[in-house]
């Protein structure tokens, strides 16, 4: 699964849950795999990545962009002393990374 919007990982975990639950129907109905076998080695036959996995590697790729990023004023958004506006239960695109590393 392709995750193109970055409003996808402030996506609460029941919502996660049910996109993994949905890929991994898709997926058996697709190549008629039998129930029996287990969904992490239907990711690792099909090289898969989960909704998870997508969602940590795409604020990987965010953190990384910023640290090369020309602008000094963006660099200085990130790390410590910098400012931090949250609202709700939401999710920061650099705290996704550690997001699902917390449970």
């Amino acid at each position: 699964m392709d995750i193109r919007h970055s409003a996808m990982g402030t996506a609460s975990h029941s919502n996660i849950e049910i996109l993994e639950r949905f890929q991994s129907k898709t997926m058996r109905a697709m190549f008629n795999i039998p129930p029996h076998i287990s969904n992490k080695y239907i990711n690792l036959d099909l090289n898969l990545r989960t909704v998870k996995e997508e969602i940590e590697n795409y604020s990987k790729n965010y953190q990384t962009r910023l640290d090369q990023h020309i602008n000094q004023l963006v660099t200085e958004l990130q790390g410590e002393g910098s400012l931090r506006y949250s609202r709700l239960k939401r999710n920061s695109i650099p705290d996704l990374a550690i997001r699902f590393a917390e449970k």
